[in-house]
């Protein structure tokens, strides 16, 4: 992590190195360049830290991108918005972690000015189009459990309305990196891709408008989704319950109601669920790196230059990593827990035990939930 001692600019701009977190720590340790004193240990840990985030979001969004592709044409709605979060999890990968990782090692920016506004671009990017791909689907999924007489007579299609919204304001958002970033010398022969700022409310401005963007919105609009949607369930198994319990009085088999109330497949349910946990990731992932961010440029301090803040601000990228392996894993592809699946699944046949009712005539793609 670059701690660079900024110079203030005719006491109206300030100069700072976000590459790629949004915020750095400053110090007024120099050398006899201007620069100041790298931490070789703290700069080690962060390369192992960041290289093993690489390796594991790149690796393992790609092999899920591959399994998506090949089966693209069988793809339902849901795992056409996990292909695209995928996508977007490589530009973190490879335009934020990957430049960060290279940063860490040279010590210095190498590379033209344009280069440099396109990485901080394409990092912001990246941040952006994770974020909002996990809304969009959280988003599909409330309205196919609340309004599924609506939501399920889309055509199937490798993109939509949802995913071009999301990508396309992602790409607009991120615009500002081009003119905030530049190429500067810092001192005699020595450039840094760094962002310019109006002091003294510019640094705090930029944080804040990131973390409301790509945090507080989002944030609150999932939990919004997700506590109506486990609503919905609840009332949806104890309506079930009541009709069965009827059904064996009467004894006879009450049909389906056209209703969202009992007619929420297994197959959805199950979709709810890799929902909610992504959700439940990404904010686990990502609250610690924002807190930290608001921090140290709000209330600066020692404390926000140690290397536990330092490591934490690395941590949030952790996202991306996740994502591939929580579909995988709902969807049998990690081996151990497909073996425990299917035993469960046999168990549960063998015992006559149906689950709730298919939605075969309104969402055919529901039953292709793990390709």
């Amino acid at each position: 992590m670059k701690n660079f001692s900024v110079p203030v600019q005719a006491n109206e701009y300030q100069t700072e190195n976000l590459f790629p977190q949004l915020v750095l720590n400053l110090t007024n340790k120099s050398d006899p360049v201007g620069r100041p004193e790298r931490d070789e240990q703290l700069a080690q840990l962060e390369i192992a830290v960041l290289g093993v985030i690489f390796m594991t979001a790149s690796v393992g969004n790609f092999i899920l991108i591959l399994v998506l592709w090949r089966r693209r044409k069988k793809l339902s709605r849901m795992y056409v918005f996990m292909l695209h979060l995928s996508i977007a999890d490589l530009v973190v990968a490879f335009f934020q972690v990957l430049p960060q990782l290279i940063w860490d090692i040279t010590d210095v920016f190498i590379g033209p000015d344009a280069l440099c506004r396109t990485i901080k671009y394409l990092q912001l990017l990246g941040m952006f189009a994770s974020t909002y791909m996990i809304v969009v689907m959280t988003v599909d999924r409330y309205q196919a459990v609340c309004y599924p007489l609506v939501t399920f007579q889309k055509k199937r299609a490798l993109w939509n309305a949802a995913i071009c919204t999301s990508w396309s304001i992602s790409l607009i958002f991120s615009l500002p990196q081009v003119f905030i970033f530049s190429k500067t010398e810092i001192s005699p022969n020595i450039f840094e891709c760094w962002g310019e700022f109006i002091q003294p409310w510019g640094l705090k401005a930029y944080v804040t408008w990131i973390f409301v963007a790509i945090f507080f919105i989002p944030t609150a609009t999932l939990t919004i989704c997700q506590v109506k949607i486990c609503k919905i369930i609840q009332m949806n198994i104890q309506v079930k319950k009541r009709n069965e319990f009827e059904a064996i009085n009467q004894k006879q088999i009450l049909p389906c109601q056209a209703s969202s109330i009992n007619c929420i497949s297994k197959a959805m349910i199950k979709t709810v669920k890799m929902t909610v946990v992504t959700v439940i990731t990404y904010i686990l992932c990502w609250a610690p790196f924002f807190i930290v961010q608001l921090w140290s440029v709000w209330y600066p301090s020692g404390v926000t230059e140690g290397a536990a803040f330092t490591i934490i601000m690395l941590l949030g990228n952790l996202n991306s990593c996740a994502n591939p392996w929580i579909y995988m894993y709902f969807c049998g592809h990690i081996p151990y827990c497909a073996k425990k699946k299917s035993k469960n699944i046999s168990a549960q046949e063998e015992s006559g035990i149906t689950g709730s009712i298919n939605l075969v005539d309104r969402e055919p793609e529901e039953n292709l939930t793990c390709l």
